[in-house]
């Protein structure tokens, strides 16, 4: 159905002279194929329109139901798109957004192979995994990159290599490698063990992988090993026999608490040179101020008497849980001058004694009960001490339920998520929002927020119109809006036309603000957020005065 298509897309592709960087996997997943790519792109000409397109074998639509301890944090693009972690270190590296196309899971493909089956597409022809589904998923990529008139993709397969769920990708990569030759590059990353007590750098597992990939078709340009320590002689000798690389293309991928130093290893083992000479294309000539600011946050890491922030929630046990927002607290911090510690505190075992050692409070997002009552103390804890607290999302909708509690005098006042019969419903489903599908009553992507004068929130987005990315389905109940106000909590950010709660804040207190959105989703390295800078410079200040 599809090869007269293609065959006019990989012409197109050809006389555009597009690039195409394409990143596998081998030996065990969960290497950090998004954030190598993602440093990748960086490393090359900035100049260019750069374009992520991830590839996902699990049969998830996408990543909007999963369990972030299972598959890390759930990013939301502008457009609504629930996507996932990868994309989010694409936007921070790469100084981009991303859309609904970039993300292609084999969920979306088969829904759409039997949408345009029962459509009479096909045109009665038996439908087959090759090359009928392959062939689409080759299109989709090819067309996705013709209508967004990308100048190089940052093509990512997800999972294994071996694994049956990518196995189509896979099959659709190959052939867009033979018919794009000199204008695509294979990165492939794998795993090099080390063997406790001898600590020998064992090869076998990702030499295994590479038969694998050489079996399906695909010789890789380069290979990047994630390893404790830089690959040894002899280690980078048996995979160069191997793979038939020469011993320069076989890159260490080591070990990093601080992924924004992993372009700075690449760039130190030329990867960026061998990238560019293999593409005929330039490097980045502006990553200089990326390093700076790299450098800027590896000095503030090494300081002593770092200020303890607590993220408050209950995902702890997975830190990719919440990467986005420690992103931000990263960005922040070199801006403020002000080196911190992250400590994640599981909310269903919060202690009164963890809360005492934290200079600043975070409650993030989530859903459930598990955990309430600990994030509800915590926020408590910091509106009466006045300790830093920033609330995102559910944040913001425990704060409403602590505030109606001990300041508004609703004793039973609750979400109708944790209790569908609380006489103070202070958190509900708006009416226009119930509807079936669990995805269906959520409020995703950007949407506009009005800014109230006055308030320290419009003071820091220095904006009275504004957008920021949600991802929720509740809201604070319109009929006590008068009643929070009147016991003297601030309003200070609502939709458009006034009906839902954006931000509040408290006046006498050095930092308390809650949003309904996810303002962690837009910050960057070289633009961080201002609310997290805010956040950052109230602590450093609050600690300062308190010596």
């Amino acid at each position: 159905m599809y090869r007269d298509q293609l065959n006019e897309l990989h012409k197109q592709i050809h006389d555009k002279n597009t690039k195409f960087i394409v990143v596998t996997g081998g030996v065990l997943s969960g290497l950090g194929k998004g954030v190598a790519l993602a440093s990748v792109g960086l490393l090359v000409d900035d100049t260019l329109k750069k374009f992520p397109i991830k590839c996902d074998g699990y049969l998830n639509f996408d990543p909007g139901t999963m369990n972030p301890i299972e598959h890390g944090e759930v990013f939301v693009l502008d457009d609504g798109t629930e996507v996932d972690m990868d994309f989010g270190h694409y936007e921070r590296f790469l100084n981009i957004s991303c859309h609904k196309d970039e993300n292609i899971t084999m969920g979306r493909i088969y829904k759409e192979i039997i949408d345009l089956e029962r459509k009479g597409e096909f045109l009665g022809k038996t439908v087959k995994l090759i090359p009928e589904v392959s062939d689409y998923i080759e299109y989709k990529i090819l067309k996705t990159t013709i209508d967004n008139n990308a100048d190089i993709v940052l093509l990512e397969i997800g999972g294994t290599i071996g694994d049956i769920e990518n196995e189509l990708f896979i099959y659709a990569i190959k052939n867009i490698i033979q018919k794009q030759d000199g204008n695509i590059i294979n990165i492939h990353i794998t795993y090099i063990p080390e063997l406790y007590k001898s600590e020998e750098q064992k090869t076998k597992p990702a030499q295994n992988a590479l038969e694998e990939l050489f079996r399906r078709g695909i010789k890789p340009d380069i290979i990047i090993c994630r390893t404790h320590r830089y690959l040894n002689k002899q280690a980078k000798e048996k995979l160069s026999i191997v793979s038939q690389l020469d011993e320069n293309h076989i890159i260490s991928g080591i070990d990093t608490d601080n992924i924004y130093e992993i372009p700075i290893i690449f760039k130190q083992q030329n990867l960026d040179k061998i990238v560019c000479e293999k593409l005929n294309i330039q490097p980045n000539k502006n990553i200089q101020k990326y390093i700076d600011k790299i450098n800027k946050i590896n000095e503030l890491n090494k300081n002593t008497g770092k200020l303890k922030i607590g993220i408050c929630g209950k995902y702890t046990t997975l830190k990719d849980s919440y990467v986005s927002i420690t992103e931000a607290l990263a960005h922040a911090s070199a801006v403020c001058n002000c080196p911190i510690d992250i400590e994640y505190i599981d909310a269903a075992q919060i202690t009164s004694d963890q809360l005492k050692e934290l200079n600043g409070i975070i409650v993030p997002g989530g859903y459930g009960s598990r955990g309430v009552d600990g994030k509800i103390n915590a926020i408590k804890y910091a509106r009466e001490n006045k300790i830093p607290f920033l609330g995102l999302c559910y944040g913001l909708q425990l704060a409403i339920v602590e505030y109606a509690r001990n300041v508004c005098g609703l004793k039973d006042a609750n979400t109708t998520e944790i209790d569908p019969n609380t006489p103070y419903p202070v958190i509900d489903i708006l009416p226009n929002q119930k509807q079936k599908e669990l995805g269906g009553t959520m409020r995703l992507g950007a949407y506009d927020i009005i800014l109230k004068d006055g308030t320290k929130i419009m003071q820091i987005y220095n904006s009275q119109k504004i957008s920021e990315r949600h991802r929720h389905r509740y809201e604070v109940n319109p009929k006590y809006h008068s009643l929070l106000e009147k016991n003297g909590l601030i309003i200070s950010g609502t939709s458009p036309d006034g009906a839902l709660v954006e931000f509040i804040e408290l006046k006498d207190h050095p930092f308390f603000i809650a949003t309904q959105s996810h303002p962690e989703l837009k910050s960057k390295l070289l633009y961080p957020h201002p609310l997290f800078i805010e956040f950052l410079t109230q602590i450093k200040s609050n600690f300062s005065s308190s010596k």
